[in-house]
């Protein structure tokens, strides 16, 4: 059995800006506990690398299973999947809430609490990736050529926007008698109300993927790797997700320790941060992208650049607002070039290749937070330019090995 994806088609109109409500939705709640794990993991004497370690398991998680939904997407279609991954970010939402409270109530040891907020923090990461996944290739089956590069790229405009209001509201939701309890259960809810939107919203039967009898062989995500003309594109995305990754889970620390102050003090400083590079990196993608129409190529190539000038500007001061501008200046970067890889490995792959390089998309956004985080986090106290530096040299070595004019091909929108 193989799947063929139906002819791109308008369809339920409210599909495609139901997926962009539950990626804003998700996006709030990922990002704004980001934002406040630092100061959570410092209330609970966890280390920082710790911290950082709990998105890690959660994200190899997601990694190592996201090749396991490829079939079962191609055989039942996206939509349970999309509503199996609003049930897991709720569980888990609800359940690091719990841990949370064992811990500040001395029931749980700091180590305890870490494991346990882990383990159900990993309940996203495994049911999570099923919905990335499903949500990738329901996109390919709907769209084609530029109209897809639109819609990744509005799909990535709603995440951007979602991580400009989560760091932004996670503060405000810290209140009594919840305190730091507050901001999980609150995204869980969002949760709920997502998923009861997802029963409204999308169909209970799908069919923009649809599994037909005979055809070539089922395509799985190390052999749409091994394809030189995708494969190029997803080993970029690979290491710009993960200097991304590094930028986000340290910044935290790093405002904090550049502060030298308490770290509910520089919570407000997290908070902004995060909110004004979200806000950057939507300004690239609903601003920069709608006005110029670049190509996929393009939109990695100028991305980039701004990674590695942002990251090279932090390095070399040691103040804690430049390090808050190259984190900026860096976000901006990624919110062109994440979309960017990820429309160009779909247009060039065929009909039959689009949920095996959802897969691979998904697999990367897992995979990018599992060991760079932790291993930056850990250089972190050894050097504290260290996360900086590391996302400098990734950055320059993408520019050098795959965006240079004489070494990369043009990608211009196919229409497939």
């Amino acid at each position: 059995m193989s799947v063929v994806l139906d002819p791109p088609r308008t369809g339920s109109r409210l599909v495609l800006p139901f997926l962009g409500a539950v990626t804003f939705l998700t996006a709030i709640g990922n990002i704004g506990l980001v934002s406040v794990m630092p100061t959570i993991g410092r209330l609970l004497h966890i280390p920082d690398f710790l911290v950082a370690g709990i998105f890690s398991l959660s994200a190899l998680t997601w990694a190592i299973s996201a090749p396991f939904w490829v079939s079962r997407i191609e055989r039942k279609g996206p939509n349970p999947y999309i509503r199996a991954g609003l049930v897991g970010f709720v569980v888990s939402m609800g359940g690091c809430a719990l841990s949370v409270e064992l811990g500040l109530l001395g029931l749980l040891t700091p180590f305890a609490a870490f494991l346990l907020f882990s383990i159900l923090r990993s309940t996203y990461g495994l049911l999570g990736s099923a919905a990335a996944t499903a949500t990738q290739a329901l996109i390919a089956a709907q769209t084609a050529g530029a109209a897809r590069t639109r819609a990744i790229t509005t799909l990535a405009g709603a995440l951007s926007l979602g991580t400009i209001v989560g760091p932004a509201i996670a503060p405000a939701m810290i209140v009594e008698p919840l305190g730091p309890l507050g901001p999980m259960l609150g995204f869980a809810i969002f949760g709920v109300i997502a998923l009861g939107g997802a029963y409204i919203f999308l169909p209970r039967t799908s069919r923009g993927v649809a599994p037909v009898v005979g055809g070539v062989p089922q395509i799985s995500l190390a052999q749409v790797w091994r394809r030189k003309e995708v494969g190029h594109h997803l080993s970029f995305g690979l290491l710009l997700c993960s200097a991304q990754a590094i930028n986000l889970y340290t910044i935290g620390f790093v405002i904090i320790d550049r502060m030298a102050d308490d770290p509910l003090a520089a919570q407000r400083m997290i908070g902004l941060a995060m909110t004004i590079a979200a806000a950057t990196a939507l300004l690239g993608q609903w601003g920069f992208v709608r006005l110029l129409s670049p190509s996929p190529l393009t939109m990695m190539r100028i991305g980039t650049g701004f990674a590695f000038a942002g990251n090279a500007l932090a390095l070399f001061d040691g103040d804690v607002h430049t390090a808050v501008a190259g984190f900026i200046l860096a976000s901006f970067g990624y919110g062109l070039a994440r979309p960017g890889f990820s429309a160009a490995a779909s247009l060039a792959g065929s009909n039959e290749d689009q949920v095996a390089i959802a897969s691979a998309i998904t697999f990367i956004a897992g995979a990018s937070i599992t060991l760079p985080p932790v291993l930056a986090s850990a250089a972190y106290q050894w050097w504290r330019p260290a996360p900086f530096a590391i996302a400098a040299a990734i950055g320059g070595a993408l520019l050098l090995s795959h965006l240079l004019p004489m070494l990369a091909r043009h990608i211009v929108h196919d229409e497939r």
